[in-house]
């Protein structure tokens, strides 16, 4: 991570370079993929930021661009539209510890928001978030919120399955390839200790899901 104020990965998008993300072991065919999904996350940054302004600022994607796993809540905190960075502030810093805990190393992971602006109509962001799971491919969802999992419902994603919001912290079928975990809404669960656990009980299964996966 490039600070720990920031969200969940190594991109930097404050910063006037391209991100840098962890090569591929000298895998060439991965190399290759991750070389076309770092100029395919950088070409719908600089369309966000095309179409922003004083007033309307994105709210980019941060992480590795081919992460296993792909944090998702539902809009930009005022400290994430401030920084243009995705889990920015209070949540990045929370979910860091917790990744850390449950022993899930940060730099497999993409963090974003369904909303870029925040404000815009939610059938254009749909779009968006659509270019980004075809470009992650994700093996897990992490949804964030009831807001997050009605977003992801109306999504219309190809192959995909409706996700129940009331299964906290169980692995269901996203897609084929993509399992989903819900949990409660990040934002919302940092100041009442009860919402703390809440939101820690749901989302600690990702450890059990990471330890399970495949070293490969």
């Amino acid at each position: 991570m490039a600070s720990t104020d920031q969200g969940p990965g190594p991109v930097d998008r404050r910063s006037s370079s391209r991100p840098v993300a962890k090569r591929a072991d000298g895998n060439e065919i991965q190399e290759r993929y991750l070389r076309r999904a770092i100029a395919e996350i950088n070409e719908l940054g600089d369309e966000l930021l095309a179409l922003g302004d004083e007033l309307h600022v994105p709210v980019l994607g941060s992480g590795h661009p081919l992460g296993d796993i792909f944090l998702l809540k539902h809009r930009p905190t005022p400290s994430e539209i401030q920084e243009g960075v995705a889990f920015f502030g209070r949540s990045g810093q929370a979910l860091l510890k917790s990744l850390q805990r449950l022993s899930v190393d940060p730099l497999a992971v993409y963090g974003t928001n369904c909303l870029k602006f925040g404000t815009e109509a939610p059938a254009e962001a749909r779009g968006w978030l659509t270019r980004e799971l075809h470009i992650v491919q994700p093996k897990l969802l992490v949804a964030m919120g009831e807001e997050t999992v009605g977003f992801l419902n109306e999504l219309e994603f190809p192959l995909s399955d409706e996700l129940d919001p009331g299964r906290l912290g169980e692995s269901q079928p996203f897609t084929p390839t993509i399992e989903a975990l819900v949990t409660p809404d990040i934002d919302a669960s940092l100041d009442e200790q009860s919402a703390k656990t809440r939101f820690w009980n749901a989302f600690k299964a990702l450890g059990a899901w990471w330890a399970e996966l495949p070293p490969y």
